[in-house]
């Protein structure tokens, strides 16, 4: 076998020829035989062929392995673009190297990779923080995340993660913020209620808000309140029955304070007393949007009136004798303006009469005088226009009766101071005297057409007035 190599001694490197000469040297020395060294010639070139053998394998696993790394880049390039829904990143257009050795297409696709996973990375994110948004707004309005708890983050399908699904997401949370803003503006609305209406009925508003739900206190802030269907629905419910108690009290109120008018005016009640019960009767005509004072309509304010009137109550029942002749004197006073007679007497014995009886119930003898005064009333405002014409009738009469005095009367046209005064009257009262006749005719027909039509004479201080009437004529 030839030299494979040599030995240079200007560059002192050992090499394959160089060695295999020093054993040859060696075995010329030794004094092998040719077989002998023709053997281990053999033997060296084989154990050459088998190092060459590895080096070439190891190569050509290498080289796979490149090859299934630039295979497996590819794929994860195109599945991440393909989740993406892109084409291209940051204005760099996606690489279609084919040629060059393996090394550089993988230096070609490496960094785009590194980009495409870190964008990948952050709308993972985006996908996953619009998600919990999502789900958090569904439980609170469902109620079945309770204020303040955390949800886990959510799974996020990493097979599409386009910027489409991600508006698709991001509209499906605005609507979902929508409704949780318009149901905060009502629960807001249904707070602000219930707090006006505890405030006017003199309710704890705290304890009662709180009933609804713990959240819905005013220290809690706006974004943290209970924003479920159940918390909506009891907000409603409750105010609905806040109304309705403030309805109930109103008329328990306004009932109250008519009963005390009644009482005060029924005994001449003071000014000074009136005034302690002002918060109740301020009230007596109210609509029930304009009942707003705060405790206007407490329970205390109800007790406090309902003692009043049950002590007013036991009041009137020992002034009863004073309080029934107020009442016949103002009856009495409606007939006289009338012109009525009534025998005041006996009227008066019959109260002394009930009142002294074992039977007496001051409320029914109260009901009965109102009862008489109400048809007093009616009665005097049914003979209003006769009476009016008679008080013209008798004043002309009067002025009548003073013309005939004053043409009696020699010296009326002296120079006496007042004399013109006197002639100024009598002309005015000719006028009238003139008109008597028409006034006493109309004076028959209203009273006869009045006393028709209620079945009854008309009487003027106990004489029928048609007889008055015709005295007047005769006369």
């Amino acid at each position: 076998m030839g030299v494979a190599g040599h030995n240079d001694p200007l560059l002192g490197e050992t090499t394959c020829g160089s060695l295999l000469q020093q054993l040859q040297l060696i075995w010329d020395e030794v004094g092998e035989s040719d077989d002998d060294r023709d053997k281990m010639l053999l033997q060296l070139e084989q154990e050459c062929l088998d190092v060459y053998r590895r080096k070439v394998d190891q190569a050509s696993s290498s080289r796979a392995r490149l090859l299934q790394q630039l295979a497996n880049s590819k794929s994860e390039l195109t599945r991440l673009l393909s989740s993406l829904g892109e084409l291209s990143i940051s204005g760099v257009i996606v690489p279609d190297k084919t040629t060059g050795t393996i090394k550089e297409q993988l230096a070609a696709t490496s960094p785009f990779l590194e980009q495409l996973c870190r964008k990948k990375e952050k709308r993972v994110k985006e996908f996953a923080d619009v998600q919990l948004q999502i789900q958090t707004i569904r439980g609170e309005i469902a109620g079945t995340l309770q204020v303040g708890d955390h949800l886990e983050m959510p799974h996020v399908n990493e097979d599409d993660l386009s910027m489409k699904k991600l508006n698709e997401f991001l509209f499906e949370l605005q609507a979902l913020q929508k409704e949780k803003s318009d149901r905060l503006h009502k629960i807001l609305d249904f707070v602000s209620s219930v707090h006006d209406l505890c405030s006017v009925l003199g309710m704890d508003f705290l304890a009662t808000v709180t009933e609804v739900h713990p959240s819905l206190i005013d220290s809690v802030g706006a974004h943290s309140k209970s924003v479920s269907d159940e918390t909506i629905s009891r907000l409603s419910k409750m105010v609905t029955e806040l109304k309705e108690e403030k309805v109930k009290r109103l008329g328990k109120i306004q009932a109250l304070a008519s009963q005390l008018t009644d009482l005060w005016n029924l005994m001449d009640a003071t000014v000074e007393e009136r005034q302690l019960f002002d918060h109740v009767t301020c009230n007596m005509s109210s609509t029930l949007d304009r009942v707003t004072v705060p405790g206007a309509l407490a329970l205390d304010v109800i007790d406090q009136a309902e003692h009043e009137v049950e002590r007013l109550d036991q009041l009137k029942a020992s002034r009863m004798k004073d309080i029934a002749f107020k009442r016949q004197t103002e009856l009495e006073d409606i007939y006289a303006q009338a012109h009525i007679a009534i025998d005041t007497s006996a009227a008066r014995d019959r109260i002394l009469s009930v009142i002294d009886s074992s039977m007496f119930e001051p409320s029914e003898l109260l009901a009965d005088m109102e009862n008489q005064i109400l048809k007093a009333k009616e009665e005097a405002s049914s003979r209003k226009d006769i009476l009016e014409k008679v008080d013209r009738w008798m004043l002309a009469c009067e002025e009548e009766s003073w013309l005939e005095d004053y043409s009696r009367d020699d010296n009326r046209y002296s120079a006496t101071r007042g004399a013109h005064l006197n002639l100024k009257r009598a002309e005015k009262a000719r006028v009238l005297v003139n008109k008597i006749p028409a006034i006493v005719d109309m004076l028959v027909a209203k009273t006869q057409a009045w006393e028709q039509e209620h079945n009854t004479a008309f009487t003027y201080d106990g004489v029928a007035l048609l007889a008055m009437l015709d005295e007047y004529r005769i006369l």
